[in-house]
């Protein structure tokens, strides 16, 4: 069951097994269990297990992968798959997010396969949007979402897209240290939230649409009170325990 507000926070490429064990011990000092939010942590794929174990029985914790491969299995070294991440103790994927797209060249189409893929084998997509600063400077920013989350729910019915989990990144907001603004915020929200209905009908609002981009403590509770935002997704600022569990307490 996923409770708004949502707290995601994807480590990228941080936290091996050994500082995922240590982490993980000293953020659940600093977070108590809460039952009206939803706490999610999406380690490297080889720290996964390292974190499921290490949260034993803090379930409240959920746990994700930040990627999987298009195909349920298959001769694709260095790759995982939904059915393997799901086994390993995942209940969340990450799909599209921005690095996917723009440093690994990830297509609308492919992340489109990978939220298929991952609701046939019991993963919550957690679909990522968002625009360059070059699209937006070009007024094109609404149009490049859109197209994104469009292409990127046409494979799954009415049911499954209320089951997912969206989250509007802009890229020019992405550790960079430029946030943006609640009015930005909540006019592409209101976008996303209207394209949904449009796609699959008002079940879709049980969907929550998240925001990320240079999230950290000063900011994670103007962003929160911003209309039409349900929980943030968060980089560089989940990376300490304690600073993280700050957040997750906004």
């Amino acid at each position: 069951m996923i409770n708004r507000p949502l707290f995601f926070a994807n480590w990228k490429m941080n936290h091996g097994p050994s500082e995922a064990r240590a982490y993980l011990a000293a953020f659940l000092n600093f977070f108590a269990p809460h039952d009206d939010r939803t706490v999610a942590m999406f380690p490297p794929a080889l720290s996964l297990t390292t974190v499921r174990d290490t949260r034993a029985n803090r379930t409240d914790i959920l746990l994700g992968v930040q990627n999987i491969h298009s195909q349920e299995k298959g001769a694709f070294t260095g790759e995982n798959s939904a059915p393997m991440a799901h086994d390993a103790g995942a209940r969340l994927v990450l799909v599209g997010h921005s690095e996917r797209r723009h440093v690994f060249g990830e297509t609308n189409v492919e992340a489109a396969s990978k939220t298929a893929l991952a609701s046939r084998f019991g993963l919550t997509p957690v679909l990522c949007v968002g625009e360059t600063l070059a699209q937006r400077e070009m007024g094109d920013a609404e149009r490049v979402v859109i197209e994104q989350l469009t292409v990127g729910i046409n494979q799954i019915g009415p049911a499954a897209v209320a089951a997912i989990v969206i989250a509007y990144e802009p890229v020019w907001a992405i550790g960079t240290g430029h946030t943006a603004t609640p009015d930005d915020a909540s006019a592409m929200h209101r976008v996303i939230r209207t394209t949904l209905r449009e796609l699959a009908g008002n079940g879709s609002d049980r969907a929550p649409i998240l925001y990320g981009g240079s999230v950290n403590r000063a900011n994670a509770k103007t962003l929160l009170e911003v209309e039409g935002v349900d929980g943030l997704l968060v980089g560089g600022a989940s990376l300490d325990p304690e600073g993280w569990a700050e957040i997750c307490r906004t």
